[in-house]
């Protein structure tokens, strides 16, 4: 049991190893295509690496600050109740933001983007960017403009203009406004290295905005490092490297810029609304301290607050809630007139200016929060947008909820204020004793005092406002400048060689692959194991133009080969007959050697001293005479039609081989199947047998005819020939069917035409070691010969 075991381990392993081998040998036999391939691989990596111009990138990291985080702002938390750093910052609305057209506008715009100079260095075209041989004046160009001619700089002083076909249009001067087809635009030369570019040509290329600014939109990648993190990484390749670093600072740059004209947007409102109410404030102050004044003069008045001193006492406390009452009220008066003031319309409104209602003050931080991101939002989506539409709302809802909580708290506190006014009312007239001015001139100082504190309030509001304007900062924080390594991104050479390498050995592959694939012949042995007969082995494809080429001295590959098939024959045959054996060759198709077979195995039995008979029993289309150079004789139909014809007169022997005789066929019949069937075929075979040790018979395909089905009766083995590149593999189920079906029996197949290295891994030159060794040719003669 375990040499049996071992003996499959065994057979499995060589069958790998075979396996292996025959892949490596399959590859190896197209070696010039691999070359080939590698040379052209190697050949357009070169000059793609020559021509491309190559990228570079440059990264920058910035980090979005939340404003929720105390931490964010820990030199303003003496400002946190003036409600003007409390929006949030999401971390997608800001990338959305830096993608924006807007701002990326801003950015071609300021650094001029839309004009590029080139000059040819070589086959490229280089673009110079931050020192270019002149410069055209930003401010003179079409926003929609989209050109390019050349400037050929012919002195310091003049330059011509150039169209697409290298035509001048003009000649203009450096630093005059020059009228051409394309525009009219002012030219400035080079303030560095101005005399190295006399005589040269400028290529200018003046793009629409917007067409600069989508493709750096699409180049620029912005993205968060991840979800967990504040911080957004921009990126860009560019083959200018300071360039891109230009670019991608600015639109950091613009986006913060951005960003603070947001934020000031709430203080500036804020600042507005104080400074008209101290205006208004102001005139009722004036007028209150005039009344006084004329109060006094009128009455000759003085000091009276001697005399009144006991008796206010008492009512110092209700005057005290009255001022206090009073102040509320006229605050909540004032912020419901501006509420009412904007019409429905999404604006901004004042913030934390006094009321001491904390539920007013958060619908007031809401309402202003929404408006706000409304500003931003729409700045790049338009009006139409759910997003918008659905905010608007909300502010609307905000609007009409501010107003009823206004108008809820002013009720209330003028209900409080008459019920103090009228118990100080009550205490007053308790005071029977005090003269009628003292009450008079008290309630125009009541007057006073109230506006007066109003007044000081909204100053020191006002001072809060400009400082948190002054110290706004912007969302973003730079954590790393745009930085390139200088390396090449793009066009590097051992990359590129590298995947040129691949490229080179795989396409071969994959092209020997698909040909396998779609290729349906035959070729080797392993093709022909789908036929349950016993394989007697494969001759090598002859190249030569003889048909007969074993003999006494032959040496060669094939003639070994044949010698081979010889000694398996004897194999099969080995049981003892007295008769001769009849050995029958069939095909499928015609041309597949069946006849060179059965001439070659006949002259190799018949130099082995061995009397042979070759038969030629292909009564359609016999070969074996015109292969062997003989002129056409009366055969077997001759003998089959004609009694008076014996076959003793129609057997010849061959003039090239002593002990092999020939039985042609003779004239092709009409009716060869008839003729097979006849009873005298019995007497061909019978005399055959007892005069030769062997006799070949050259058969009618099987795949096309029926004439040998009725021969098979008279066969000891049926050698199948299988033409290697030729028979197409669905063909197999002939023979594959009549060995299932049983009939034909004893059959075996045979391999002709066969690549000689391909078959035998060494070879059939070596003659075993005896006679002439085949001819080694030359590196060139193999490679033309291929």
């Amino acid at each position: 049991m375990e040499n049996e075991n071992r003996q499959i381990t065994l057979e499995e392993e060589l069958e790998n190893q075979t396996s292996i081998r025959d892949l490596i040998d399959k590859y190896r036999a197209y070696w010039l295509w691999f070359i080939f391939s590698l040379i052209c691989a190697l050949t357009v990596a070169y000059f793609y690496t020559k021509y491309t111009v190559p990228l570079y990138e440059v990264h920058a990291s910035i980090l979005i600050k939340d404003n929720d985080d105390g931490n964010s702002i820990t030199d303003l938390s003496a400002f946190e109740d003036m409600g003007i750093f409390k929006e949030k910052n999401s971390i997608d609305n800001e990338i959305e933001i830096l993608k924006s057209r807007r701002l990326l506008k801003k950015v071609v715009e300021e650094l001029n983007l839309r004009v590029q100079y080139f000059t040819k260095e070589g086959p490229i075209a280089a673009e110079h960017y931050k020192y270019p041989p002149l410069v055209i004046q930003k401010d003179n160009i079409d926003s929609n403009l989209n050109v390019e001619f050349k400037i050929f700089i012919k002195s310091e002083s003049e330059y011509n203009i150039k169209n697409d076909k290298d035509e001048v249009i003009g000649t203009y001067e450096f630093g005059k406004e020059a009228r051409t087809p394309y525009g009219n635009f002012t030219i400035t030369p080079a303030q560095i290295n101005r005399k190295s570019w006399l005589k040269s040509n400028i290529n200018i290329v003046i793009s629409p905005v917007n067409a600069v600014v989508d493709r750096y939109n699409s180049a620029i990648r912005i993205e968060s490092v991840n979800t967990n993190s504040d911080v957004i990484q921009l990126s860009l390749k560019d083959p200018i490297m300071e360039k891109a670093t230009d670019i991608i600072n600015n639109l950091i740059k613009q986006h913060n810029l951005d960003a603070i004209d947001d934020k000031n947007q709430i203080a500036k409102n804020t600042l507005e609304f104080i400074n008209e109410r101290m205006t208004l404030i102001n005139q009722e102050l004036s007028e209150v301290e005039i009344d006084a004044e004329s109060f006094k003069t009128q009455n000759k008045l003085l000091d009276m607050s001697s005399e009144a001193n006991f008796f206010l006492e008492s009512e110092s406390q209700y005057q005290k809630e009255i001022l206090d009452v009073s102040t509320q009220l006229k605050l909540a008066e004032y912020m419901y007139d501006y509420v009412v003031n904007l019409n429905n319309e999404p604006n901004l409104i004042p913030s934390n200016i006094g009321i001491d209602d904390p539920s007013i003050q958060k619908v007031t931080e809401q309402y202003n929060d929404l408006v706000l991101e409304r500003f931003r939002l729409i700045k790049t989506a338009g009006g139409k947008n759910p997003v918008i539409i659905n905010l608007e709302e909300q502010i609307l809802n905000l609007q009409k909820s501010l107003k009823e909580s206004l108008n809820n708290l002013i009720t209330p506190l003028r209900i409080k204020l008459k019920g103090l006014t009228k118990k100080e009312t009550e205490t007053s007239n308790r005071i029977s004793s005090v003269p009628k001015f003292e009450r008079v001139y008290r309630g125009i100082q009541r007057q006073q005092q109230i506006k007066e504190s109003l007044y000081l309030y909204l100053l020191q509001k006002r001072e809060e406002t400009a400082i948190a304007l002054a110290v706004t900062v912007s969302n973003a924080k730079v954590i790393d400048d745009a930085y390139g390594s200088g390396v090449k991104v793009s066009s590097q050479k051992r990359t590129i060689f590298l995947i040129a390498l691949f490229l080179g050995l795989i396409i071969p592959i994959i092209l020997i692959h698909l040909r396998d694939i779609l290729d349906t012949k035959v070729h080797t042995k392993r093709d022909l194991n789908v036929i349950p007969v016993p394989f007697l082995g494969d001759i090598p494809y002859n190249r030569s133009s003889n048909r007969i080429i074993t003999g006494l001295k032959e040496n060669t590959g094939i003639s070994e080969a044949f010698r081979l098939l010889r000694t398996h024959i004897n194999f099969i045959l080995n049981r003892k007959q007295e008769l001769g054996k009849t050995i029958f060759i069939t095909s499928t198709l015609s041309k597949e050697g069946k006849s060179f077979i059965a001439l070659n195995l006949a002259a190799t039995y018949a130099i082995s001293n061995k009397k042979v008979l070759l038969i030629e029993m292909d009564l359609r289309a016999p070969k074996i005479l015109k292969y062997m150079d003989l002129p056409e004789k009366s055969g077997i139909t001759n003998f089959l039609i004609d009694d008076t014809v014996k076959l003793q007169d129609i057997i010849f022997t061959s003039p090239h081989f002593n002990n092999l005789d020939l039985l042609p066929s003779g004239i092709i019949p009409p009716n060869p199947a008839e003729l097979i069937m006849h009873e005298k075929v019995n007497e061909i075979f019978q005399y055959a047998r007892q005069n030769y040790d062997f006799v070949i018979v050259d058969t009618a395909p099987v795949g096309i005819v029926t004439d040998t089905l009725l021969l098979t009766q008279h066969s000891d083995i049926f050698i199948y020939v299988v033409r290697a590149n030729y028979l197409d593999k669905r063909y197999l189920r002939v023979p594959e069917t009549l060995v299932k079906e049983k009939r034909i029996s004893n059959m075996t197949v045979i391999l002709n035409g066969s690549d000689e290295q391909k078959s035998y891994g060494y070879g059939y030159g070596y003659g075993y070691g005896y006679g002439n060794m085949t001819e080694k040719k030359g590196f060139f003669s193999r490679i033309f010969r291929r």
